[in-house]
């Protein structure tokens, strides 16, 4: 069954600009979310989401309160969840394989066992702008047919997405909203910035800019956060790379160089330095090719823990 706003059938292909027009309760939504200050989360309580990962969980966990991404330019983070059981997903898509990561989305929902249960698949798309090169509106597009593909009823309940999250500056289009959180107790969702990014940020980045695909990163059941193993190839001319200046470095790295938060050439250069320093990871980041396992502590950080049979 179809994507549906306020009950009826959405008809695609449309823009997300012609799609809030017609629905003046999605106009209304995104309003109100881009006129948000933004907050501030900190890391107790919080599962930070990168690009190309998913993250779901439910009300009934006792560790993670908060899903959360963010530094989203032409990327789009989309937000999943059943009004029955709670059950969230949060995911930061970049366009990549958005055919194959649908499907995944709306597996892990289905996940939580008590999805036949009453309530309905509700959805929220937030982020990117009017690119140059567009690419915000094809992975708009590309969600919206994906998400209208799948065989369940699902709710299109917050479309700030593309044109609708744009603003001009200097004559330079910029995404209002670059991030988001979701209170997966109360279904909140609200704009957010994050200091920590973490844990392993600089590997789980590293797996990103050598192309891995779109991963599960958490298991609900035994609240672990749970990372690799992961392999990729050396990147290549990563010397040429580090040597370049932030004009380069940002023109060529990034979807949108214009559009970028001020620590993106930053995060690029350290990214760079461990797949540098980590040319080939499975024995050196994964001893006995192993994940690494974290959990929350008693003060709700991250702690490493000691994988099973190690």
């Amino acid at each position: 069954m179809p994507l549906l706003v306020e009950g009826r059938r959405v008809r695609l292909p449309q823009s997300a600009g012609d799609l809030v027009r017609a629905h003046p309760l999605l106009e209304e939504r995104a309003r109100l979310l881009r006129g948000q200050s933004v907050q501030q989360v900190g890391p107790q309580g919080l599962l930070y989401v990168q690009q190309r990962e998913l993250a779901v969980t439910s009300p009934k966990d006792g560790s993670i309160s908060i899903l959360g991404s963010d530094d989203a330019t032409t990327c789009h983070i989309v937000v999943l969840r059943h009004t029955g059981n709670g059950a969230t997903c949060l995911t930061h898509c970049d366009g990549t394989d958005t055919k194959a990561e649908v499907p995944l989305i709306m597996n892990s929902i289905k996940s939580f066992s008590d999805h036949t249960q009453c309530g309905r698949l509700e959805v929220h798309l937030v982020g990117g702008f009017s690119d140059d090169r567009q690419l915000s509106q094809k992975l708009t597009h590309q969600l919206l047919s994906e998400f209208d593909r799948q065989e369940d009823d699902i709710h299109l309940v917050t479309l700030c997405v593309t044109e609708l999250n744009d603003r001009e500056e200097n004559e330079n289009h910029l995404p209002v909203i670059y991030g988001i959180a979701v209170n997966i107790k109360t279904s909140e969702i609200y704009r957010a910035s994050f200091q920590d990014r973490g844990p392993e940020e600089e590997l789980r980045a590293a797996r990103a800019l050598t192309g891995g695909p779109m991963i599960s990163i958490y298991d609900a059941k035994t609240e672990q956060l749970r990372i690799g193993p992961y392999s990729w190839m050396p990147f290549p001319h990563v010397d040429f790379w580090l040597q370049q200046d932030d004009k380069q470095i940002l023109e060529n790295l990034s979807t949108s160089p214009l559009a970028e938060p001020p620590h993106f050439v930053k995060h690029i250069r350290s990214t760079l330095m461990f797949l540098k320093k980590y040319p080939s990871p499975a024995n050196m980041l994964f001893p006995g090719n192993k994940a690494l396992l974290y959990k929350k502590n008693e003060d709700g950080l991250w702690e490493k823990i000691s994988s099973p049979g190690s």
